[in-house]
């Protein structure tokens, strides 16, 4: 399916924000799509009645011979409540990182934070055991007005996912270059902040592509020198590269939601590796697998935390488990090496809830939700819990499709057309009864009908990456006649139908709408959506037999 055209007028989505100083305070007026106001509220612009949006979408003809099976995948509506403002895909190992609530389904063990092995070895919520990880922003109904951005908060801020806690043990000949490796990313960093703190808070998608595609580079450098150094053991450094810029300042101050966070919350350990010494290269295997052993059992825990929320027993039993471990890795060290002291006292966790604290190297200090209904500073009001949510797997029109890779990660939309630019942003909004076309405002359907997002996932792969330094550059979507770009083949392309039963008098008034960041101010064109194939080999196989077999299967 592809979008010809963008509905109504072209929306002129802002780059820049208006700076209004009153009595000594600076008020940031932020655009984000028409609504020229600092509130994180809508206005009515942002809906139109969906009889009036233009039919846009257009379906390529299949050829003789294609893939025109589909694929059904029953993940459930997240009944079980599995929330979080992780952001594991585009932000890995930045907690809270995304600033607004996603639904979750399918993989129960995924935060920031989850390495691959232990997504394959999660629970699920799919019914045909697929552990893949599905999510996408809530829908709210917020019955107040929301409360305008604070005057007085600070500006812009690049937040990068952190190196140090990732690697692998680092042997002791390599120690120091690893170290000057890292000292350049901080460095870069701080370089990044000092730019972007001289646009004073206004919203400049332009200047902001300008810091962070130079610190893009940089890292990316580092990163590959880092792997190289070891040689290949420190894994998929490539998906550390990307930073953001975050505008939480804009909202800060939220004061209308309980101290007391009740969003899934998840365990929060020390790093062992940051805190690990140079390792002799005789116990790097040991020590690396027992590395690995920890993140298992973090993963595990908070795996436990999602099922029972309110486990007093989870973090004794992990303490326990990780003491055992972390005994393991001083033996290794020690028996080729001077045995490290204090590393036994990073062997107790605690449950993270309420704001983070910042880490060494630019992590931000973002809040977590909190209140009966998981509110975040400028996302109020009641989560909707979706009707239904149809998963599809589906063919390619112009030819056959190649089984996707397990652990690829993928996104759809942009959750920061304003600040990033429009590029990446995809209407997604529409009505049941309306499959002919998309919107890029919040639809007012007719009534009886439901208000439905579609998100159409890029369907052509590199054929060698799961993930990318902007995590998007692997993946491509197919043209007007459904073929792949050159260097790129078809893959099962995933589609996620997401529908709602928000009563009409709601639809009509504007009072509900999408969580975003803060600069988006619940922009309906941030709507977004994000996926990692955590799919068994045989059963991606059996997804594209079905594909390429023009059948319809579960």
């Amino acid at each position: 399916m592809r979008v010809s055209n963008r509905t109504g007028p072209a929306r002129l989505v802002a780059v820049a924000a208006t700076l209004v100083v009153t009595a000594g305070a600076t008020a940031y007026f932020v655009s984000a799509g028409g609504k020229g106001e600092a509130s994180a509220g809508t206005s009515l612009a942002d809906y139109v009645a969906i009889e009036r949006v233009t039919p846009n979408v257009v379906t390529p003809e299949p050829r003789r011979g294609a893939a025109t099976g589909t694929f059904t995948v029953d993940c459930g509506t997240n009944g079980n409540g599995k929330f979080s403002p992780d952001n594991p895909v585009a932000q890995p190992g930045i907690r809270n990182g995304a600033e607004h609530v996603h639904d979750f389904v399918g993989n129960q063990a995924i935060t920031a934070d989850t390495p691959d092995a232990a997504l394959a070895a999660a629970g699920t919520t799919c019914r045909n055991g697929d552990r893949s990880s599905y999510f996408w922003p809530v829908v709210r109904i917020d019955k107040a007005v929301r409360a305008a951005a604070d005057p007085a908060t600070a500006g812009p801020a690049v937040s990068c996912p952190q190196v140090r806690d990732k690697l692998p043990a680092v042997p002791a000949r390599d120690r120091a270059a690893v170290n000057r490796q890292l000292a350049r990313l901080d460095t870069a960093l701080a370089a990044a902040n000092k730019r972007i703190a001289a646009s004073r808070g206004r919203i400049d998608a332009d200047l902001n592509n300008s810091v962070t595609g130079p610190l893009r580079a940089q890292r990316a450098r580092a990163l590959k020198t880092i792997s190289a150094l070891l040689n290949g053991r420190a894994g998929r450094l490539v998906s550390l590269v990307e930073c953001e810029v975050s505008y939480d300042g804009l909202h800060a101050g939220h004061a209308g939601a309980s101290p007391r966070s009740v969003a899934n919350p998840s365990v929060r350990c020390p790093s062992v590796r940051a805190g690990l010494p140079a390792v002799p290269d005789q116990a790097l295997t040991e020590v690396d697998r027992n590395l690995a052993e920890l993140d298992q059992q973090i993963a595990r825990a908070n795996e436990r935390l999602v099922e029972a929320p309110g486990d007093s027993g989870v973090l004794g039993a992990l303490q326990a488990r990780r003491t055992a471990t972390i005994d393991r890795i001083v033996i290794a060290i020690g028996r080729r090496a001077t045995r490290p002291t204090g590393l036994g006292k990073l062997a107790a966790c605690t449950v993270g809830k309420g704001t983070d604290t910042p880490a060494a190297g630019g992590d931000p200090q973002l809040p977590a939700p909190s209140g009966p209904n998981l509110e975040l500073p400028g996302n109020t009001g009641a989560i909707v819990r979706p009707a239904a949510v149809l998963i599809e797997y589906r063919g390619n029109p112009a030819g056959k499709v190649t089984p996707m890779p397990r652990f690829l990660r993928a996104l759809t939309g942009d959750a920061k057309p304003t600040s990033r630019g429009p590029a990446n942003a995809r209407n997604s909004w529409t009505c049941s009864g309306f499959a002919d076309r998309l919107s890029d405002k919040y639809p007012i359907c007719p009534a009886g009908r439901r208000v439905l997002r579609v998100h159409d996932f890029p369907g052509c792969w590199n054929g060698t990456d799961v993930d990318s330094d902007n995590h998007r550059a692997h993946l491509a979507f197919a043209g007007r006649d459904g073929a792949c770009p050159p260097g790129f083949v078809a893959i099962p392309q995933l589609r996620i139908t997401i529908s709602y039963a928000i009563p009409r008098d709601v639809q009509q008034q504007g009072r509900f709408a999408l969580d975003s960041f803060p600069e988006e101010n619940h922009n309906p064109f941030s709507d977004h959506d994000d996926f990692v194939n955590v799919n068994s080999d045989r059963q991606m196989k059996r997804i594209t037999a079905c594909l390429n077999g023009g059948r319809r299967c579960r």
